[in-house]
């Protein structure tokens, strides 16, 4: 693979994870029992940003270096998972 390839994977595993993180952990303002006046009830109270994205970022690593010695080992080629797709049958 690329470096273009390979920082394009990581890209996208790094926004897959992250949406995956943003809502553990999170407490509404009506959970807590202070409900800012002119905000949602529903709104977090602390979004604790920071360690999301250090989270995100860890497991993120984790998974893409593992997707990526799946490809270079073999087990998996953009050709299989072109042919699983059948993007040739999608160009005719």
């Amino acid at each position: 693979m690329s470096p273009f390839s390979l920082f394009v994977v990581y890209l996208l595993i790094w926004w897959l994870t992250l949406f995956a993180v943003l809502p553990l952990g999170v407490r509404g303002q009506a959970e807590d029992g202070e409900v800012v006046r002119g905000s949602e009830p529903g709104a977090p109270v602390e979004s604790n940003m920071k360690r999301k994205v250090k989270i995100t970022t860890i497991f993120a690593t984790i998974i893409w270096v593992v997707v990526c010695s799946i490809i270079w080992s073999g087990i998996l080629s953009w050709d299989m998972i072109a042919d699983w797709l059948n993007i040739d049958k999608l160009a005719e």
